[in-house]
């Protein structure tokens, strides 16, 4: 056991960059996208539209926005020195077709089976495994010396 304070401990690691930290910051970046995505998924069923596409797709765009701002200010930040581009932008939103495809097929599949609610949640955990894995090892991998 170390003599090492828990606070100091936990600053070198968010410093190094430790994968297990980098996917705690992007579940808690995940979170908030994840209300603002489900807020405006059910507006849109409750007032704009009938279709569960046309509502997780916007829904979806919106949140992805949003998700790129923060999590290229907190959780890579050290990939991208704290700054926005376009694109770092056109390759997180790219990656992140991948997901939604992967969550509009989860939510349509599996609203057969379950309430509308429960195969959202179940869409939000795919897209949880699929966007975390793409942005960590693809769009936002570290850049090697002398490249």
């Amino acid at each position: 056991m170390t003599s090492e304070p828990l606070r100091a401990r936990l600053t070198r690691a968010w410093q190094q960059r430790a994968v297990a930290l980098k996917a705690a910051s992007f579940a808690t970046v995940g979170l908030i996208n994840t209300a603002v995505d489900a807020t405006i998924f059910f507006l849109l069923l409750a007032y704009a539209t009938s279709s569960l596409v046309v509502a997780n797709v916007t829904a979806w765009f919106v949140a992805v926005t949003g998700s790129y701002v923060m999590n290229s200010f907190t959780t890579f930040s050290a990939e991208t020195g704290g700054k926005l581009r376009l694109k770092d932008y056109a390759g997180f939103v790219a990656s992140g077709v991948v997901a939604v495809i992967a969550t509009t097929a989860t939510v349509v599949f599996a609203a057969r089976f379950m309430p509308v609610w429960s195969a959202k949640l179940l869409a939000i955990l795919v897209s949880f495994a699929v966007n975390f894995s793409i942005t960590h090892f693809v769009v936002f991998r570290p850049k090697r010396e002398g490249v």
